[in-house]
């Protein structure tokens, strides 16, 4: 193989290239084409490329795999601090080839095609549902002006419209009738878009196997035993459990100096609608009144919101476990630490 890296700054039109010759240390610049981009590997010998996890960064990794190339994905975020000067693509390309050659820097995962319809279907359902909720507020404010007032939350909004119609018509002038009647109708197209995607996001989950597995761990329903498969696959771009769920900002913030370190709230880090969905079927359980006696000796010592977080961090844990270890779910399951042998290093657990 190629020892040289080749660090790709992808865009829509233009690829920008920036490697080193490791023999005489010479640095080299390439601007290339859409076109020519793939023309230009495919007459190499196998190496080591290097893409930030951008938009189309997936297809290109799997289309340079193919090719024989080993491609690493590195986050952007990770990528940002070491641009130096102006920002341009030339200034990016060497900034990918200089986190490249750091190893603390965790690398994305390449997904299938598999995995990213799975996960556009998610995103194109996410999409419709704040339109949906856009919408009605916007339908909220524009009553309120008329000296109507719709109530919060969706469901008790639409049912005043339906049965106080007459009245609400009455108070209003043609134009402003017939606004509501085409923002009304607009809801009725963006529920049939949401069942639509609620109904393939239903096929997945009986058709993929992760899926199925995961669905079993109360607390994570359809979309979020699909949305972690997807992610996920299978697993083994993580080390642990713990370093999954740290990826998805489940885990707390700190900041520390002069060796005094303090931990804040949970960092946020990673992908928000994964975290959202597990956030808020941890909350479903913790809601339950036959919980786990896990779930009842936190809530007796910590807040609900703190009990909530917890809870999704060992869901999101759970789920890489099973996934990793090709296992079914099992409520009466202990892990035990692997033992170790003597003069050995202690095992990641």
């Amino acid at each position: 193989m190629n020892a040289a890296t080749y660090a790709v700054d992808t865009a829509k039109n233009v690829m920008q290239l920036h490697w080193v010759e490791i023999e005489t240390g010479e640095i080299h610049r390439k601007k290339l084409s859409r076109a020519k981009f793939l023309e230009f590997f495919a007459q190499m010998q196998p190496t080591r490329v290097a893409m930030e996890a951008c938009g189309g960064s997936h297809h290109w990794a799997r289309t340079l795999t193919a090719m024989g190339h080993a491609v690493e994905l590195l986050p952007a975020g990770q990528v940002r601090a070491f641009v130096r000067g102006n920002k341009d693509d030339a200034a990016d390309a060497r900034a990918i080839w200089v986190a490249a050659g750091h190893g603390d820097i965790r690398r994305v995962p390449i997904k299938s095609t598999e995995q990213q319809a799975i996960l556009s279907l998610h995103r194109t359902r996410s999409h419709w549902v704040s339109i949906r909720t856009a919408t009605i507020n916007s339908l909220r404010g524009l009553l309120y002006e008329f000296g109507i007032f719709l109530p919060q939350g969706r469901h008790s909004a639409l049912q005043m419209l339906a049965e106080q119609r007459a009245d609400i018509d009455a108070k209003l002038p043609a134009l402003m009738v017939r606004l509501l009647n085409e923002q009304l109708r607009s809801l009725r197209e963006i529920d049939h878009n949401v069942d639509v995607m609620d109904k393939e996001i239903a096929a997945v989950q009986q058709s993929v196997e992760a899926a199925k597995t995961l669905r079993a761990v109360p607390g994570l329903g359809v979309l979020g035993a699909t949305a972690l498969a997807a992610v996920l696959g299978d697993g083994h771009a993580w080390r642990n459990g713990r370093e999954f769920a740290a990826s998805l900002g489940l885990c707390p913030g700190h900041t520390g100096t002069g060796g005094k370190v303090r931990i804040g709230g949970i960092s946020r880090r990673g992908d928000p609608y994964l975290r959202t969905l597990l956030i808020a079927g941890a909350r479903a359980v913790v809601a339950r009144k036959n919980c786990s006696a896990w779930v009842q000796a936190l809530l007796s010592r910590r807040p609900t919101n703190v009990a909530v977080v917890a809870l999704a961090n060992k869901l999101a844990r759970t789920a890489w476990a099973l996934i990793a270890h090709h296992r079914n779910y099992d409520m009466q399951w202990m892990s035990t630490a692997p033992a170790c042998m003597p003069n050995a290093e202690p095992a990641r657990t």
